[in-house]
């Protein structure tokens, strides 16, 4: 019998192998799951019959191009121009080393060579995968996907994605998927609103996971196709503006990397493994305390001045934030949405005495200082506009469409760069500023850049991407202690690449608390909440109306970054009081939340939700408890406190409740739960457990 080369690569609990296939020229999956997997007749195996198509559209491919695989989908497209599509490739070789691997394919006739890079990420349980596309003659690229990803099914394939739009993103979504295709992506130069560039795949009711998240702030794609002979191939990539990417002879283009990761428990366990990953991308500043926040954009919109910003800093503080960010507003020509951007200088006139005592003046409080920009955007009336019309995205003879009263800086140029960069370096050096939030909130439209003589040679949004990068590792690097914020239009660009160069981004514009939670439970399923920036504000529900306590919104507030958008001036003394002791309350499990392992229970549907937090390390266990039904007060019936079951503690320990001195066993908490009577009074509670 002949023997094909394997190749396998392993993570902390996970193995990955790829064999070269028996059927031609090309890689596909062997074996993906928990450790030892691989040792086996491979379950993707099929009986090679085929009618009407090539074994290479039914085989479990890594990555094929349109010319091998004709008719069920491929990851590449490419041709010489003026010439016939197609890519035939021959198998050239194998690089191993200490998890990584790199196998090689050519097509001499086309003068195509194509690398499939894989790479496992120390401490997780992900796998990177890429592909390096390098040419000897001129070539054009009409599809250039990053991986294709194999899984096999006995049924339909159960897909969850996170979808919504503006003030309603990542909503948690499964669809049950028996043959055909399902798309999702974005064409709006960032991940946008609608879809988040990750999906999750089981077996139908399986526990299994799989799960990818495409590292890619601009346009992009993730394609599943439901296969005959039970297998979902995922197809994930980046979408050129222009349709197509011109590489000339000696070119290497890299496409951006796809994250794949395994958990055997469910989307809740591929919920830690992205955790775990998105702690490793962060570095060093995990350890550094994500501060208790004040922004002041809820309290004073664009009515900003010195004195009405200084009060409301003085009521932070004495609640106890750390840290007063001043949002749009600050620079001059800002005092609506019409104007301003671009002229990043602050206002005289909202701060008579210097911007620089008015920042010495916060500090004073003992809170850090922050900024909103918008380094992207630009007003049509701004003297930047002005005197450099050129910058902004447009096509010759075409109406440039106003989009929130802007413009979009045309970032992949490095002009534009180097304006942002020097403009930013100014704000951070003249003034003692430690925060920076960053937003963009609007996409292209007239994609354009006048005076280029070959316009469909640009890559456009692959340029934007890389300045916008460039960007965020020059502030990395010459402002290593600002934290940065990452936001456009709350949560339209949030994925790897930006949260590897930012500390915290915001998820939603909507800080409405029914309406957050159910935003929050999606979010968590992919990102981390050390990551999840999340305010308590006065903001009435827009999806879901109903009432609910001061409580309520400090504790979902407290599932990630805490941070404080209501107007202070407004509240009682018994409100700053009691705001006062959550915040307190905060910053002793703030690190737990942070770092711990999160399981999710329930959904914002049921009557009771919450999250939980565990610390091996401590012993300790934060659990977030939020009543979601009707709050009636107490019952008029026979009936009892609802209970949230816990999971992942020990049966035969002992745990102790810190604040009330209960103490349960773990059994207990497993099987019947933590205890909870809710009331019209009471719908959120703070539990810390103590394992004894």
């Amino acid at each position: 019998m002949t023997s094909y080369p394997r190749w396998t690569l392993r993570t902390e609990r996970t193995s990955y192998t790829v064999r070269l296939s028996p059927d031609g020229p090309w890689a596909e999956l062997d074996a993906w799951g928990p450790l030892g997997v691989e040792d086996g007749p491979s379950a993707l195996d099929w009986w090679r019959r085929t009618h009407f198509v090539t074994p290479a559209d039914v085989a479990p491919a890594e990555y094929l191009p349109y010319g091998l695989r004709p008719f069920t989908g491929s990851e590449l497209m490419a041709a010489r121009p003026g010439q016939d599509r197609g890519v035939w490739w021959d198998f050239d070789g194998a690089e191993e080393g200490e998890g990584s691997l790199r196998l090689t394919f050519t097509d001499d006739v086309l003068g195509l060579r194509t690398v499939l890079c894989y790479e496992t990420v120390p401490g997780t349980d992900v796998i990177l995968r890429w592909t390096e596309l390098t040419s000897t003659e001129e070539l054009r690229l009409e599809r250039l996907d990053s991986a294709a990803v194999n899984i096999p099914v006995t049924g339909v394939a159960r897909l969850t994605y996170l979808t919504g739009q503006w003030s309603q993103e990542f909503q948690r979504t499964q669809l049950d998927l028996a043959r055909g295709t399902f798309t999702m992506g974005s064409l709006q130069g960032a991940p946008g609103h609608a879809y988040a560039p990750w999906l999750a795949v089981q077996d139908g009711e399986a526990e299994a996971a799989y799960g990818i998240a495409l590292e890619w702030p601009g346009n992009w794609h993730i394609t599943a196709e439901a296969e005959a002979g039970g297998t979902v191939r995922v197809r994930a990539g980046r979408v050129p503006h222009e349709g197509v990417v011109h590489l000339a002879p000696g070119d290497t283009l890299t496409t951006p990397r796809l994250a794949c990761a395994f958990s055997p428990d469910g989307l809740d366990g591929l919920s830690r493994v992205w955790h775990r990953y998105e702690r490793h991308l962060a570095g060093e500043r995990l350890h550094r305390p994500r501060k208790v926040l004040y922004n002041s954009w809820e309290a004073t919109g664009f009515d900003v001045d010195a004195a009405g910003q200084l009060e409301l800093a003085k009521l932070a503080a004495d609640i106890g934030a750390e840290l007063f960010v001043v949002d749009d507003g600050w620079f001059t020509g800002r005092g609506d949405d019409t104007g301003g951007l671009g002229d990043w200088y602050p206002d005289p006139a909202a701060f008579p005495q210097g911007f620089g005592p008015f920042v010495e003046g916060i500090r004073a409080l003992g809170l850090d200082f922050g900024l909103w920009v918008e380094p992207e955007a630009v007003s049509p009336a701004s003297r930047l506009y002005a005197e450099h019309p050129e910058w902004v995205y447009r096509i010759e003879g075409r109406p440039a469409r106003l989009v929130r009263n802007q413009l979009l800086l045309d970032l992949g140029r490095t002009d534009v760069q180097d304006f942002v960069i020097g403009m930013l370096d100014r704000l951070l050096t003249e003034h003692a500023v430690g925060y920076l939030k960053w937003d963009m909130n609007r996409p292209p439209t007239e994609r354009g850049r006048p005076g280029t003589e070959r316009a469909d040679h640009l890559d456009l949004d692959a340029q934007h991407v890389a300045g916008y990068l460039r960007v965020l590792d020059h502030l990395r690097a010459t402002h290593p202690d600002v934290t940065i914020e990452g936001c456009a239009g709350g949560g339209g660009r949030i994925e790897h690449a930006t949260l590897a160069r930012t500390d915290v981004v915001w998820p939603s514009d909507n800080t409405a608390p029914l309406d957050r939670l159910s935003i929050q439970h999606g979010f968590l399923h992919a990102h981390a909440p050390h990551v999840m920036s999340s305010w308590v504000t006065d903001a009435p529900g827009v999806f879901d109306p109903r009432h609910r306590s001061l409580a309520f919104r400090f504790v979902n507030a407290m599932c990630g970054v805490l941070g404080i958008g209501a107007d202070l001036r407004a509240w009682t003394s018994d409100q700053r009081t009691e705001a006062t002791r959550w915040i307190a309350r905060y910053k002793e499990v703030r690190e737990t939340v942070h770092r711990g392992d999160v399981r999710i229970l329930g959904t914002p549907e049921a009557p009771t939700f919450g999250v939980q937090y565990d610390d091996p390390e401590t012993g300790r266990t934060v659990v977030a408890a939020l009543s979601t039904g009707r709050l009636d007060g107490a019952p008029l019936v026979p009936g009892g406190p609802a209970r949230l079951r816990l999971r992942g503690l020990s049966p035969q320990a002992r745990y102790r409740d810190a604040e009330s001195g209960s103490e349960y066993s773990g059994a207990h908490l497993l099987h019947y739960g933590l205890p909870f009577a809710w009331s019209a009074c009471h719908d959120a509670e703070l539990v810390v457990l103590i394992r004894q």
